[in-house]
């Protein structure tokens, strides 16, 4: 299916284990573009969740399913078992989740040493038995997504993969353009997508190497993709839905300056503190920088300066002092 106009460019905030969790999907949806998100990954493995194990990974189960701008989020679960898993979904769309979403893409060791995330694509019937069950358990009112990689060490199956698929009434399919060996690794493999768009009866969603709207123009043209899911390119630029959003529309929005992005990492340090152990509410600020030195000069210098402070005030008077640039 070949992107329109109407249509492209739907934009999800991808499952980032660590990552991505509630705070910071709701600062990254309130800047705007984002049709959905999906929360980091409930691990299934041998019983039925209880309600405060889905909370924790999904406080918006909480308010309607969605972050405070109004964008739904949808629960991932990551398992092997086809019942627990369909028992698992279940639970987690009584509680008010939006969507469903099935990981077999996480390429994380200690995951797949379990049989877990992307160990699965080395054997494409029992995904499908997974999926059959986890639709046949959610009301069909509730949308049932996967997300898969061209395949475990190879793309050999990645057709085989695709028919098992086609076989299961999902609402979409999220296909990370590498296999499980490539890990993150440049380039994603855009063309290989087109033969799911081709061949799945649903919508295909692109992943994978998308840092800035020409990169999701050329993956639309190459994939025949009209929906996107982003992960570390919205985390580098927190404002990289907005600017792909009025990219295709023509508008051409101020960039999000550095000043901007400052006010983001102290409400960040301020929530984190708010969520967590103080001890470990600087953490996460720093692995933000990590990101956002990728498309900020400044935050390269501010990560410098404060990846060895442990103490919450002493970081938030570094995150509200001027950058060097600006005090120049």
């Amino acid at each position: 299916m070949s992107p329109t106009p109407s249509s492209f460019p739907r934009l999800i905030l991808a499952p980032m284990e660590g990552v991505l969790d509630a705070i910071m999907r709701d600062q990254l949806t309130a800047i705007g573009g984002y049709e959905r998100c999906v929360t980091e990954f409930v691990r299934v493995s041998q019983t039925l969740l209880p309600r405060r194990v889905f909370h924790r990974y999904a406080p918006e189960l909480k308010h309607g399913g969605v972050t405070p701008s109004g964008v739904p989020v949808f629960v991932q679960l990551l398992g092997s078992d086809p019942a627990l898993m369909a028992a698992n979904a279940a639970r987690a769309a009584t509680l008010g989740a939006p969507g469903i979403d099935l990981n077999f893409g996480c390429p994380a060791k200690t995951v797949n040493r379990s049989q877990g995330g992307a160990a699965l694509l080395r054997t494409p019937l029992l995904i499908r038995s997974i999926c059959q069950a986890v639709r046949e358990h959610v009301p069909n009112t509730v949308p049932v997504t996967a997300k898969i990689r061209l395949g475990y060490d190879t793309e050999d199956q990645f057709e085989e993969i695709l028919d098992a698929l086609a076989q299961v009434e999902l609402s979409e399919l999220t296909i990370h353009a590498r296999t499980r060996r490539q890990g993150y690794r440049p380039p994603a493999h855009w063309h290989q997508l087109s033969k799911a768009t081709q061949k799945m009866p649903y919508p295909v969603i692109a992943n994978g190497e998308l840092w800035s709207p020409s990169d999701v123009t050329r993956c639309a043209a190459i994939s025949g993709c009209d929906t996107f899911m982003l992960a570390r390119g919205a985390l580098c630029r927190p404002d990289l839905a907005a600017a792909i959003q009025g990219h295709h529309r023509g508008i051409a929005p101020p960039a999000f300056a550095w000043q901007q992005t400052q006010e983001l990492l102290i409400q960040f340090l301020e929530r984190n503190q708010q969520t967590y152990d103080e001890r470990y509410a600087v953490n996460p600020v720093k692995q933000w920088l990590m990101y956002l030195r990728t498309y900020y000069p400044q935050a390269g210098a501010l990560f410098n300066e404060v990846k060895r402070i442990n103490d919450p005030t002493q970081m938030a008077q570094a995150l509200m002092a001027p950058s060097r640039s600006e005090a120049a």
